[in-house]
């Protein structure tokens, strides 16, 4: 999901409108604790993605070429590959790398059409990540075909809205990230919005709020696959204490502190940096990919990853660095520690260096239920 163009348009308006528009914003509304989810709600769920065809089944992740979502695309390849549950295939519509953004470029598996030909009964589940374009002719036909074959198909973040343009989201109950919600009801005028959760699954299709709700999304999809023991242990190994279905929505919007925010720090041209990630064979996925969005949705800065020559993450993908040495700043090396903890630890980096509106602005956009000083509950 493109926040970062999305919400480019916003800037227009504030122009326009100024101060006074800004001002007739709400205030920033705390989270209340959201209900638990009830034990019948969780058995159906699980139910509902238990494997269609095999016992260990095939999962498809999806993007284009020119601009897939970084961490939509990465992080259930990243976690579904640890867990070790699934055959995993990371897949594009056309041949070559995909670029994928604010940040990263990578190289994927195979092409759908290589895809087809490998697996003629199609894949199990199919991963939907955002895309630039939701109308792209070679994606909708895929998924439609993998959903005709049986898969069950799963839209994270944005990624609703191309599940939606392919017809599979009519009648059915859903949810997107906050700020495409009015969007994936234009494209599926049926369909039933489901507030203060994280994930929706309605029979074979189910969709995810933002960016950071693939992880409990994937943790739920390794618990139908394998049981709650292996979950447990592939959430612990993230950093994540729980993974059920439970969000506080009304705390994320376009409110006054967002605005304000995304004006200043677009506007502040002079303050604008490029940032160098060094990355090396057996680097998380997971953990750049979170990393590298963070960073970048700031609006201060964009990130490039550096490295010699391609490298393998630890899931097995091929990375395409953007440059070959450092240049200029640099952002620290990522570390051992769980992915959801470095996530952490980059919030608080960008709270230093540009402030806690900043922090709560990036947070707000990857719809994480956190931000330094938060309570993650």
């Amino acid at each position: 999901m493109r926040v970062i163009a999305g919400l480019a348009a916003l800037l227009v308006l504030l122009a326009a409108g100024g101060a006074a528009w800004i001002l007739s914003l709400p205030p920033r509304i705390e989270p209340v604790a959201p209900a638990a989810i009830g034990a019948a709600e969780r058995r159906a769920t699980l139910v509902a993605l238990r494997p269609p065809k095999r016992a260990r089944p095939v999962v498809a992740i999806v993007g284009i070429n020119d601009a897939t979502e970084v961490t939509d695309y990465l992080m259930p390849h990243g976690i579904l590959t640890r867990a070790g549950v699934a055959e995993v295939v990371a897949v594009a519509t056309e041949p070559g790398p995909v670029r994928l953004y604010p940040a990263l470029a990578v190289a994927p598996d195979m092409t759908t059409a290589a895809f087809d030909a490998a697996y003629p009964a199609g894949a199990d589940y199919v991963i939907v990540p955002a895309m630039r374009r939701d109308d792209d002719p070679a994606a909708l036909g895929w998924i439609r075909d993998q959903a005709a074959q049986g898969a069950i198909v799963v839209g994270v973040c944005a990624g609703a809205k191309v599940v939606a343009a392919a017809g599979l989201l009519e009648g059915r109950r859903a949810t997107t990230h906050w700020y495409y919600r009015r969007a994936l009801e234009r494209l599926a005028p049926s369909l039933v919005w489901v507030p203060d959760r994280r994930f929706v699954v309605d029979g074979p299709v189910a969709t995810t709020t933002g960016i950071t709700a693939s992880a409990p999304m994937m943790l739920t999809l390794v618990e139908a696959i394998a049981g709650r023991p292996k979950a447990a242990e592939v959430a612990a190994d993230l950093g994540l204490a729980a993974w059920d279905a439970r969000h506080a929505s009304a705390a994320f919007g376009v409110t006054r502190p967002f605005a304000a925010t995304a004006l200043g720090n677009r506007l502040a041209v002079w303050r604008h940096a490029t940032l160098a990630l060094p990355v090396g064979d057996g680097v998380d996925e997971v953990a750049l990919a979170l990393v590298a969005d963070a960073w970048s949705r700031t609006w201060r800065a964009r990130v490039v990853t550096v490295a010699a020559s391609p490298v393998t993450t630890r899931s097995g993908l091929r990375l395409l660095p953007d440059r070959g040495e450092v240049t200029g700043a640099a952002l620290p090396l990522l570390g051992a520690a769980p992915p959801l903890r470095q996530l952490d630890a980059a919030l608080a980096e960008i709270a230093a260096r540009h402030g806690a509106a900043t922090a709560r602005f990036v947070a707000d956009q990857l719809e994480y239920p956190a931000a330094p000083g938060e309570d993650r509950s």
